[in-house]
């Protein structure tokens, strides 16, 4: 599982580690992480104001999230006391054999993918309930809410998958950074998974050793 800035496994994204994983896995850090991803620096008063916590536990999250190299300092920004943060450039990928193989990497695996799947939604929602009346119809008619239904083996959804974040990861290397006049912070959002309450059909290997007497 990875995270955006999505990127291809060659382009050296970090690898979670459990004691990292463990830091991260808090929901106020991953709104925090999700807020600099997708809008930029901020302050902790302003990651504050913006998310309806005090500055004080913005602050101490932050320095957590600092310390796990999840985010950092801008450089030369900021007045007096006043310290600007965004996220550490690069993908981060959950997955690690310390986090898959034991209990505790596994539910902090799955904390920080709900916050990440709810943070998605929430943007996806308010999307479709403003986006219509509230942004320039070449937005409206640039964006794409697509859904396919596929049969296919885990082989060729991993062919698949490995071939989107490729592209991605490609186009994101371009335009992460991008600041030009007439651009504003987007979502590229894809999931791709097994139905839970769908039947994988069996292959033929697995029919004979069904039906050996």
């Amino acid at each position: 599982m990875s995270e955006n800035d999505e990127q291809h496994s060659e382009r050296h994204d970090r690898q979670i580690d459990l004691e990292s994983l463990k830091a991260l896995a808090h929901p106020l850090r991953v709104k925090i992480f999700d807020v600099l991803s997708t809008y930029g620096s901020f302050t902790a008063s302003g990651l504050a104001e913006r998310l309806g916590e005090s500055s004080g536990a913005t602050s101490y999250h932050l320095r957590q999230l600092a310390k796990h190299g999840f985010v950092r300092e801008v450089d030369g920004k900021g007045v007096g006391r006043e310290r600007w943060w965004e996220r550490t450039p690069g993908g981060i990928v959950l997955g690690s054999p310390d986090t898959k193989e034991t209990q505790a990497g596994r539910e902090a695996s799955q904390l920080v993918m709900r916050e990440w799947s709810s943070s998605r939604e929430r943007n996806l929602g308010e999307f479709l309930d403003r986006g219509f009346d509230e942004l320039a119809e070449k937005w409206v008619e640039a964006s794409v809410i697509s859904l396919s239904n596929v049969w296919v083996t885990a082989e060729e959804l991993a062919e698949f998958s490995e071939r989107y974040m490729t592209m991605v990861g490609e186009f994101g290397d371009k335009h992460r950074d991008q600041r030009t006049p007439g651009s504003r912070p987007v979502q590229l959002q894809f999931h791709a998974f097994p139905v839970m309450d769908g039947e994988e059909i069996p292959t033929s290997e697995q029919h004979n050793e069904g039906t050996e007497s």
